[in-house]
């Protein structure tokens, strides 16, 4: 976990890559004491040329997975679209990106993802969400008091001081410790007045959000941190209750070298199983080749994860979970905003079928809790639920109340912006896009959308400045691109938001 950030030039690791899709060329190479990204798209077809480089500031990942890096333009904070994948010792596009056609320039940094690599992780700006003020860490690595807490006492007193033994603390609170960054799930709803950034260790997570996993899903989950959702559903766990958490396999503070590794992990099956200390299959002694198996990811390619189920291979496993698509995962029981939330992300994701569930229950949220008109996420969710209903003016009206409750909604304002621009009223959109675009630059997207506006509005200058803002943070995106050498050749359509 010390390693898990830091400066990029601790990091450095060489790429000389070409992504075959895309035709980029990517370096990543030493200059000066400083890490270097290069991008060249060699022998390319008029139009998409492409010849660039950006300094690299820090490093994610321990390297024991896997590798990526970060750079910043004008506050604003990217991952590098190559990572290093460290089971194969090869470099490939980042997860999601395999087989673009385009250079993925702008990957926003999340600030939590940034709280599972790095300990004081800033505040991201109001605006976007990787806008920060500065550095977003002040120094890499996770330290003590991601899981300890405060340690100024401790500090003070020569390691004498009270600090916080996550051991002691009741189970819920002990395991949230290592939740907060090994709990994932399908989805994940942050509760309202809530940020998972503020959790401290001594917290309960389950406080700040509610995670739901797929109850009818077979397998492991697939993700690379599903552990703890696939451990739930062991036959250990519902035995051993409580007693079996994380730590009675890893140990926080050490790896187990990779030689040593079938002992150590089958002492920890056989704390619990002495009974099979011999005779128990005594030609392989490793426990979880047979019980743990690792099976391909899907979110991150190149990599596997070790399924925790621990299930008895000569069995067909069957779940504990109810036939359900979403179940919440630790016991919790969300309220109607919160499953509301969570039924319309799977929507957000193409899922036809959650629309309706997720419109009754936040219909019922936002008419049943006089708070909710402060709930941006709500309105925001229900707008998108009644424009895929093609109830425009209700749609119209949920993003409206969503903007009055967080006035830097991005996703409100552009689809709101989207509406106007479907009636033909570009004077009504042209504002809401330039909030979205001037919020984050990152945002392709709004920025065409913009230009387009500006365009059907007479304001062609304008609007090729827009797209060379466009085109700063994301060099190759063909759209802006094209409708910009349009404008420059004097074309009056500016085609469609």
């Amino acid at each position: 976990m010390a390693q898990a950030s830091g400066p990029a030039a601790e990091g450095f690791i060489p790429a000389d890559f070409t992504h075959a899709a895309s035709g980029v060329h990517y370096r990543v190479y030493l200059d000066q004491g400083q890490v270097w990204l290069s991008y060249q798209r060699p022998n390319a077809p008029s139009g998409r040329e492409l010849d660039g480089k950006r300094l690299l500031l820090f490093f994610l990942g321990s390297g024991r997975r896997g590798r990526t890096w970060l750079f910043q333009r004008e506050g604003y904070w990217y991952e590098i679209p190559i990572n290093w994948y460290a089971k194969k010792h090869m470099w490939d596009m980042t997860p999601n990106f395999l087989n673009t056609h385009e250079m993925p320039f702008t990957l926003p940094v999340d600030p939590g993802c940034l709280h599972c690599h790095a300990s004081h992780v800033s505040d991201s700006l109001p605006d976007a969400r990787n806008h920060f003020a500065g550095s977003p860490f002040p120094w890499g690595g996770i330290t003590c008091e991601s899981c300890h807490g405060d340690s100024s006492q401790h500090l003070a007193q020569r390691g004498k001081g009270p600090i916080l033994n996550p051991a002691k603390l009741e189970p819920i609170r002990r395991d949230s410790v290592c939740l907060e960054c090994h709990l994932e799930g399908e989805v994940a709803v942050v509760k309202l007045g809530r940020k998972i950034g503020a959790f401290q260790p001594g917290d309960n997570l389950f406080d700040y959000a509610v995670y739901f996993e797929n109850g009818r899903k077979a397998g492991p989950g697939g993700r690379a941190t599903s552990q703890w959702e696939s451990l739930l559903e062991s036959a250990c766990k519902r035995a051993s209750g409580d007693r079996l958490t994380c730590t009675t396999c890893h140990d926080p503070h050490a790896s187990v070298a990779a030689d040593d590794r079938v002992s150590y992990y089958r002492s920890r099956c056989l704390a619990c199983h002495a009974g099979l200390a011999s005779g128990h299959h005594d030609e392989n002694p490793d426990c979880t080749s047979c019980h743990m198996p690792r099976e391909e990811t899907e979110d991150i390619a190149h990599e596997q994860v070790t399924d925790h189920r621990i299930q008895i291979a000569s069995k067909p496993f069957t779940s504990p979970l109810a036939d359900e698509e979403l179940v919440p995962i630790g016991g919790t029981h969300p309220g109607m905003r919160d499953e509301g939330i969570a039924w319309a992300q799977l929507a957000l994701r193409g899922d036809h079928a959650a629309s309706k569930r997720a419109m009754q229950l936040l219909l019922r949220a936002e008419a049943s809790d006089p708070t909710q008109a402060n709930d941006a996420e709500l309105h925001a969710e229900l707008g998108f639920l009644e424009q895929e209903s093609g109830n425009r003016g209700l749609a119209k009206s949920e993003y409206q109340a969503a903007l009055l409750a967080d006035p830097l909604n991005q996703t409100a304002a552009g689809d709101l912006a989207v509406l106007e621009a479907q009636t033909g009223d570009f004077p009504a959109a042209l504002p809401l896009w330039q909030r979205a675009f001037a919020d984050d630059p990152g945002a392709s997207a709004a920025g065409i959308d913009l230009a387009v506006a500006q365009c059907r509005l007479g304001q062609a200058a304008a609007a090729v400045q827009t797209l060379d803002r466009v085109l700063l943070f994301s060099p190759d995106n063909d759209s802006a691109r094209h409708l910009s050498l349009a404008l420059a050749g004097g074309a009056e359509h500016c085609g469609k938001p």
